[in-house]
């Protein structure tokens, strides 16, 4: 049994990935930035550089997926700030924390979320960790959110980036702004609909973050589906299993007058085709290999 520390554990995979670790028989404790309730909690606050480095003594591994959301907003200026602010600053704190614990028996691995919006938009080129940093807004804030946890890194800290895809809950993200349309008969393809998804269920997104603190792997590690589709396929799929036509078509020029160009452009437009080499070579099981699984496992076909 370990003890993890998880920072945004209220987020959607946070949550899924504590129920996981309980289940598994670990034992977890959450950052939190309000007051603690009880010895589950650790108080922090990254906009203070605030978090007790003797609260850390005796936890095995720290799991951070603090950051503010990507896609839920239009970008204004304050939003692109938020998105790398919210990221680096809390990595920052961290990262510095747990090199100053070194020496005092505190936790000796660091799994820090990132996104492979790290490679850029890259059509259908296979993206391996070993592949290099891409262009766009996204791409810079993984770099430097990686960057943030440097320190960590040199102190001898393991640190595993988990680069993760689009992850598919009816929690959170997308699938569950698109289930509603979707059992309306509102679904459709978003522009062409051959730009590439590289997705993960959210049952294996836990179960691989679970794996990156058991197996020992470190630097980048893709957390996506062996099995990307197109967003044509991704669409047909899920109007299929729903029972209800996708026959709409999104174009790409009101959906930049709703989010914005470089939203739309970065996100819901880009194409990646990422590869997950890093869980294949250490033998991790996917639950859900296939988007059809993926989906199946998410969504009540009852309502």
């Amino acid at each position: 049994m370990k003890t993890i520390a998880i920072a945004g554990a209220s987020g959607t995979i946070g949550k899924a990935l504590e129920k996981f670790l309980i289940q598994k028989g670990d034992s977890v404790k959450r950052l939190v930035r309000r007051d603690e309730i009880d010895d589950s909690e650790i108080f922090w606050d990254p906009d203070s550089n605030n978090l007790d480095p003797k609260r850390l003594i005796g936890i095995d591994a720290i799991v951070n997926l603090g950051g503010v959301g990507i896609g839920d907003k239009r970008w204004s200026q304050k939003r692109v700030e938020q998105i790398l602010s919210s990221r680096t600053r809390g990595t920052k704190l961290i990262s510095k924390t747990l090199s100053d614990l070194k020496s005092e028996n505190g936790p000796n691995t660091l799994i820090n979320a990132s996104a492979i919006g790290y490679y850029g938009s890259s059509g259908s080129a296979h993206l391996t960790e070993e592949t290099g940093l891409g262009e766009g807004f996204l791409a810079d804030v993984c770099s430097k959110w990686e960057e943030s946890a440097q320190e960590a890194e040199k102190a001898g800290i393991r640190v595993a980036y988990a680069r993760t895809g689009i992850v598919l809950s009816a929690s959170g993200g997308l699938l569950k702004k698109l289930l509603p349309l979707f059992k309306l008969g509102l679904g459709g393809q978003i522009g062409s609909g051959k730009q590439i998804m590289s997705w993960i269920s959210i049952r294996d997104e836990v179960s691989a973050i679970s794996w990156l603190i058991e197996k020992e792997l470190e630097g980048a590690v893709n957390l996506v589906s062996p099995e990307p589709a197109s967003n044509l396929e991704f669409t047909k799929t899920l109007g299929a299993l729903l029972g209800r036509p996708t026959i709409l078509k999104v174009p790409s020029s009101a959906l930049n007058l709703l989010y914005g160009r470089q939203l739309v452009e970065e996100i819901m437009l880009s194409s990646q085709f990422v590869v997950p080499k890093k869980l294949l070579d250490s033998n991790f099981s996917f639950s859900d290999p296939s988007l059809e699984e993926a989906l199946l496992s998410q969504i009540d076909l009852k309502n």
